[in-house]
């Protein structure tokens, strides 16, 4: 019987992979920081039943043109706007993804980001490596507080309700706005389900966690940004499109909003001439949300545990994409 051929388009370690390469014809990217050029992952799979892929890919028409083997792509991720989903449904394969592992990781990152901008964590450990720490003030690099304020959550998923549950230990005041309401989180949580318009203007901490779609895309504009409060704090750990970056970067500086702390930008990695690099009030990280060592092992186990369902054992995956 011929083993089924596999793609991996990152370098991962081998033993998260040897239960692959033990049944299959695994093949991986040398690279474990740049992504694999175009023409290289063309030529790669066109003979693969199987790609697992990064968010850095994108899995579209042309993609599966090349590869007219193809039978499942399990993306490395729980966002996939990567993909072009319907293409793939239309074609017959199976995709999926990796929920789940990641939220408890990713809300703390979220939460720390939180109070990293509110606290101007970052702007003032440069303060002090800079030599600039010479006397004291009562008013030193003084942030605003988290216990008690009113944060509101963009997009009340798994993520999101996990960082309801951190806010809560805070006594925070939780709102959220989604496409439907979660009862779950009303009652566990005590959160309140509120126009998007309503949330903007009563919160002290403005959470984004939606994904990525066409009604979500641009979400965050000019007019978003004044309805917020002069202190409030914006913070995205979503995707970078809901965000018009100009329109932040203008309400930050002209003083329309207090804060951001982001992790997810429209083009990544952000170039260096970008304009919010230039602002202290922006805490900026590049893209860690689900980077920590266990959780990342995790998403990458889910990824193989997907491949490993639909192309050795013949059975449904784990967590497809519906």
């Amino acid at each position: 019987m011929t083993k089924p051929k596999i793609y991996i388009t990152r370098k991962l370690p081998e033993e998260n992979i040897q239960i692959l390469k033990d049944q299959a014809d695994v093949e991986m990217w040398d690279d474990e920081w740049k992504p694999v050029p175009k023409d290289i992952l063309f030529e790669k799979i066109k003979q693969a039943d199987g790609v697992l892929t990064m968010l850095t890919e994108r899995v579209d028409k042309n993609f599966f043109d090349q590869a007219p083997h193809l039978k499942i792509v399990a993306n490395m991720a729980v966002g996939y706007d990567n993909i072009d989903i319907q293409e793939a449904q239309k074609r017959g394969i199976i995709t999926t993804n990796t929920p789940d592992v990641l939220t408890e990781t990713t809300a703390d990152l979220t939460f720390a980001l939180m109070m990293a901008t509110a606290r101007r964590l970052i702007e003032a450990s440069e303060y002090v490596k800079a030599g600039q720490w010479k006397n004291w003030g009562p008013f030193l690099l003084a942030g605003k507080d988290l216990y008690g304020k009113t944060v509101g959550i963009v997009g009340m998923g798994r993520i999101g309700a996990a960082v309801a549950k951190r806010c809560k230990g805070f006594d925070m005041n939780i709102l959220y706005h989604n496409r439907s309401r979660d009862p779950e989180a009303e009652q566990e949580y005590d959160a309140s389900y509120v126009s998007f318009e309503d949330l903007l203007k009563a919160s002290d901490f403005v959470v984004c966690l939606t994904p990525l779609t066409n009604e979500t895309e641009g979400m965050f504009n000019q007019q978003a940004f004044e309805l917020m409060k002069n202190d409030a704090v914006f913070v995205n750990v979503g995707r970078g499109p809901v965000v018009d970056e100009q329109a932040l970067y203008e309400a930050l500086k002209t003083g329309e909003i207090g804060g951001a702390g982001l992790d997810v930008f429209s083009e990544e990695p952000i170039q260096q001439d970008h304009p919010l690099l230039s602002l202290k009030q922006a805490v900026i990280l590049p893209h860690i949300g689900s980077a920590s060592i266990d959780t990342r092992n995790a998403m990458i186990d889910l990824a193989v545990k997907n491949l490993h369902q639909v192309l050795i054992e013949n059975k449904p995956p784990v967590t497809p994409i519906k």
